[in-house]
């Protein structure tokens, strides 16, 4: 039985909405935690970043995978 490609293309972008979330949650806690400007700083950084991906690597993977029109 062949695996259906949509499949695994779909585990693929809920996987990456997944791992940018526990980031998110990450920075939020070193920002709310960090003992020392520096962690703070990084964890916003890590905040910012993981928000990024959250809203440009799934749209850019669907749009990369879309079927073609005719």
């Amino acid at each position: 039985m062949a695996r259906d490609p949509a499949r695994t293309r779909w585990l693929i972008l809920s996987l990456t909405r997944l791992v940018t979330a526990m980031a998110a949650v990450l920075g939020v806690i070193l920002l709310a935690e960090g003992p020392d400007t520096g962690r703070k700083v990084l964890g916003g950084a890590i905040v910012l970043a993981a928000l990024w991906a959250m809203a440009v690597v799934p749209r850019a993977l669907a749009r990369q995978w879309r079927s073609p029109t005719e």
